[in-house]
């Protein structure tokens, strides 16, 4: 940093030396003009910067002028501080935007002392010639591009649950099916969770069966219990964070939906309720809906796609394993 700025001081220095400071500070924004002209004097002074340090990635224009007149001039009232820069004292100050240096006679432990007025200046001194700028290195723009949407299903064993009372152990299956090919029938699953003639009465047991299932395996499940809540959405995020975790591990759902004559999946009866679970398989983030492995079979229909809304309304009343 120190040796960039003497050699700036250098160059800076020619435009000052002997002449009044209006002067010296009109010749070198003739010089340097083609960096700000049309602009004003501050975006002059980034460009002119920008020039000169192309080299400094990362820093802005404006944090390479505080620093190099911090390091050049650290004069906080107004008054003009002498540096030694190649056998001469500089004094700087900043006119339209751009340093001026001004050169003094180098007086050695003299303290700071205000800029000589403009009756005391030198006559002027022949102009030399502004070095050449450097043109700062040009990086192509890379258009940002959005993230592309992911549909993820994972592959199952389908099977139609085989009494109206066994949906808990059938979809239970389904989802063990996308973790291992060692299935139990359904009359073992549903001895498992406690399932009998009414159903399977909670979520909970869908739970505890598929984790003795899984034991051993480090995968488990935990309960979602929703237990009739009003949706919130926070319910409704762990519910699609929830589906997009597990099945990009590889671990298909378990949901306790409650489908009403109002409110129901495809092909279910428009005159009743319905009790039942089902197996959540897959997710669409383009949409936001989830994948739907049912057991029902209703009016043929094996498989669906429903929003995260409709599903969050058909579980909320019950709950889900995740």
């Amino acid at each position: 940093m120190q040796a960039v700025a003497r050699v700036l001081a250098d160059r800076l220095h020619l435009y000052a030396a002997g002449r009044r400071l209006q002067t010296a500070a009109r010749a070198l924004v003739d010089r340097l003009g083609p960096y700000w002209r049309g602009n004003s004097p501050e975006a002059g002074a980034r460009a002119l910067v920008e020039r000169l340090f192309p080299f400094w990635g990362g820093r802005t224009p404006e944090a390479v002028v505080r620093t190099l007149v911090g390091r050049l001039y650290p004069s906080s009232d107004g008054r003009v501080w002498p540096r030694t820069v190649s056998g001469k004292a500089l004094s700087a100050v900043v006119i339209s935007g751009a340093i001026v240096a001004v050169a003094h006679p180098l007086i050695a432990g003299v303290d700071p002392e205000p800029a000589p007025p403009a009756a005391q200046a030198a006559p002027q001194a022949p102009v030399p010639a502004a070095p050449e700028m450097p043109a700062a290195p040009s990086e192509p723009e890379v258009a940002p591009q959005a993230p592309q949407p992911v549909t993820k299903s994972l592959p199952v064993v389908y099977q139609a649950q085989r009494t109206d009372y066994w949906c808990g152990p059938t979809a239970a299956r389904i989802a063990l099916s996308s973790m291992t090919n060692d299935l139990p029938d359904q009359r073992t699953l549903a001895a498992q969770l406690g399932t009998t003639v009414d159903g399977t009465d909670y979520i909970g047991q869908v739970v505890a069966g598929l984790n003795s299932e899984l034991a051993g395996t480090g995968i488990s499940y935990v309960t979602r219990d929703w237990g009739g809540r009003s949706l919130t959405s926070d319910m409704m995020q762990q519910l699609w964070s929830d589906t997009i975790r597990d099945v990009d591990a590889g671990k298909a759902m378990v949901a306790n939906i409650v489908a009403k004559p109002s409110n129901r999946p495809p092909g279910y009866p428009s005159n009743q309720t319905i009790y039942h679970y089902v197996a959540v398989v897959g997710y669409n983030s383009a949409d936001g809906t989830v994948h739907i492995s049912d057991p029902a079979r209703f009016s043929g229909i094996e498989d669906y796609w429903l929003s995260l809304d409709h599903l969050a309304s058909l579980i909320q009343p019950k709950g889900y394993a995740a």
